[in-house]
């Protein structure tokens, strides 16, 4: 395996996008991987590219084209050969991969919540009547207007520094962001409320970072094995699963948990009309070797209890 490592005149190749999250989590990968093969920080390098989805944010991502927005050029790259493996967000990748590539080595999970973000507010029930709530995720919309229908949201698109601007700005009274990018970026200064999985479900995958590569590449396939989570691939073989099975995109409003417990995993989903009229959510458990099935059963299970056109705009 020596000769296939990557040396200082060869480096491995990283790819990801640019916000001070995207280069946090490149970053991860690379000292897992300088630890785990004892090799210097030069045997890697990290290639920032702009996505369509960074690029545009003047509109809602459904109007431009959902998941794919956030991945498109980095995989064009890969598959080019202009970079060797590339670092996501797990909760913004389509559940398909372009044939070619694979992606089957996730790091350690961060904290799953959401995180209520207001300087004046610390809860979504401490909120007056018609407060402006901004959010970009339309899963935090349908939630939060499943709960509030007084509330007003308004489009916050951008990386975490822009929509804490905003919100600084008083665009909105408060906002929502994902623990886990919080804490990679060590944002304690941040006012923030963790929210408890049962009041608001997260995203699927939220809080986990998939590393793609190209699937004949033997030297990634070796590197990526030696620091992939098993545990965070069981709960996402489940949460994905569920996502597949309910075509589930940027433009659909799902929640969805797997969580381990010892030989066993939970899995809860939820589905949402995008206007958050209603709401529909399930749970099952069992061996964690039956996560996938357990996620297209369950993903069954709410779309017959959503009906035809659930989750159409209206």
């Amino acid at each position: 395996m020596t000769q296939d490592l990557p040396s200082p005149t060869a480096p491995l190749k990283i790819g990801t996008r640019g916000s001070p999250l995207a280069l946090a989590q490149a970053n991860e990968t690379r000292e897992r991987l300088s630890l785990a093969f004892d090799l210097p920080e030069d045997a890697f390098e990290i290639v920032v590219i702009k996505t369509t989805g960074d690029r545009v944010l003047d509109r809602p991502l459904k109007e431009i084209g959902g998941k794919g927005l956030f991945t498109k050029e980095i995989e064009e790259q890969m598959l080019s050969g202009e970079i060797d493996i590339a670092v996501h967000s797990m909760k913004d990748m389509p559940v398909a991969q372009p044939e070619g590539l694979l992606l089957d080595c996730y790091l350690p999970r961060e904290d799953v919540r959401d995180a209520f973000i207001s300087d004046t507010f610390s809860a979504i029930a401490d909120l007056p009547e018609g407060a402006t709530v901004g959010s970009s995720s339309l899963r935090r919309r349908a939630q939060l207007l499943h709960q509030r229908p007084d509330l007003e949201v308004v489009e916050f698109r951008g990386n975490l520094q822009t929509r804490l601007k905003k919100l600084g700005d008083g665009v909105a009274s408060c906002t929502f962001l994902a623990m886990a990018g919080l804490n990679r970026l060590g944002m304690d200064e941040v006012p923030k409320t963790p929210i408890d999985t049962d009041d608001m479900l997260p995203a699927v995958a939220q809080g986990a970072i998939g590393i793609e590569r190209r699937e004949d590449d033997q030297r990634a396939q070796e590197m990526l094995a030696a620091i992939h989570d098993t545990e965070t691939g069981q709960r996402l073989a489940a949460e994905r699963a569920f996502l597949t099975a309910l075509d589930g995109s940027c433009e659909t409003p799902i929640a969805g948990l797997a969580e381990l417990d010892g030989p066993n995993l939970r899995l809860r989903g939820e589905v949402l009309r995008p206007d958050g009229s209603a709401a529909h959510s399930g749970e099952l458990n069992g061996p964690i070797a039956d996560g996938p099935e357990m996620g297209r059963t369950l993903a069954r299970q709410l779309l017959d209890a959503g009906g035809p056109g659930f989750f159409d705009w209206h």
